[in-house]
């Protein structure tokens, strides 16, 4: 398998049903190949939930789909056991969460009972119903969609919930030319169902692999270790990264790197997904709201380069 020949059809793909967003989608795939989770934060309607869609088609993975509700209740995601009067037994019937990839859609509708049974999934890969733990799928990727917290009926995610997400990205009001081409063409679900599969499960896991081994030089994980010092100067935000956060920078540019055609991390790599993966675990100083992008780019541009 040519990667880079794969990566750019992977790319190519999505770019064919999520128009005039290529950076994020790059973003998405760079999350996935790095066997991290997604947000992906935005008002309704600009596609949030088909591009989770067209991610599944792409990879060629199975899926589950969860519309989050405030009456949603944890074993609606994890399943429950049921008594079986031939069997003479309970026996477990697994929930959507027993899936490669689970769309949690409107994630942050639900209570943070229900958001909170996710986090075992989400960083340990397992689920634990009925005193026993059971495994997930491999790999197991959870794509979220989130409304913006200031619109009725949505609670906000805990910060240890936040943390599992490698990355958060927004998509944003297409441009107009990208908007008129959405509004004269094929509609995007049908479009979405006709995709593809163009990876298979053995050539995703080598991928993944790829991923880990593309090198890190001693003065690029300075720059990166600069960058955590800085988020922790109190200057910027009120608190800093976690150890777990910087494990999550490197994988996230060891991810664009390889999307990028190389096989080494560059400084350009780290500054490309910096934002989106260090913006939603932290709170700007003089801000009560979370994840100023804006914030994070001021403070790229005052750490000097390697």
């Amino acid at each position: 398998m040519d990667a880079q020949l794969k990566l750019k059809s992977l790319v190519n793909q999505l770019n064919t049903v999520i128009v005039g967003k290529l950076d994020q989608t790059q973003d998405c795939v760079a999350c996935l190949l790095a066997g991290g989770h997604l947000l992906i934060e935005d008002v309704p309607g600009v596609g949030k939930t088909t591009l989770a869609l067209a991610l599944a088609k792409t990879f060629g993975l199975q899926f589950s789909r969860v519309q989050f509700t405030s009456d949603l209740m944890p074993s609606d995601l994890s399943g429950v056991s049921v008594y079986e009067r031939g069997k003479e037994a309970f026996v477990f019937h697994p929930g959507p969460l027993f899936a490669q990839v689970l769309l949690a859609d409107e994630i942050n509708r639900a209570s943070p009972k229900t958001q909170s049974a996710l986090l075992e999934a989400m960083e340990e890969k397992q689920v634990t119903v009925d005193g026993e733990t059971r495994p997930l799928p491999s790999p197991f990727f959870v794509i979220a969609t989130q409304n913006p917290n200031d619109q009725l009926g949505t609670y906000a995610l805990p910060e240890s919930q936040l943390d599992r997400f490698l990355m958060r990205i927004s998509l944003g009001y297409p441009d107009r030319a990208t908007e008129r081409a959405l509004l004269a063409g094929h509609d995007r679900r049908d479009m979405v169902d006709a995709l593809p599969s163009l990876l298979t499960l053995a050539e995703l896991h080598l991928l993944q692999q790829q991923v880990l081994a593309v090198h890190t030089a001693a003065p690029l994980l300075d720059y990166v270790q600069d960058l955590i010092a800085a988020t922790r100067s109190g200057q910027w935000f009120l608190q800093g990264l976690s150890p777990r956060a910087g494990i999550a920078v490197v994988r996230a540019a060891k991810a664009q790197a390889l999307l990028s055609g190389r096989d080494y991390v560059a400084p350009d790599d780290v500054q490309a997904i910096l934002a989106q993966t260090i913006a939603h675990r932290l709170v700007p100083v003089g801000d009560a709201g979370r994840g100023s992008v804006e914030q994070v780019h001021a403070m790229l541009d005052a750490v000097p380069l390697p």
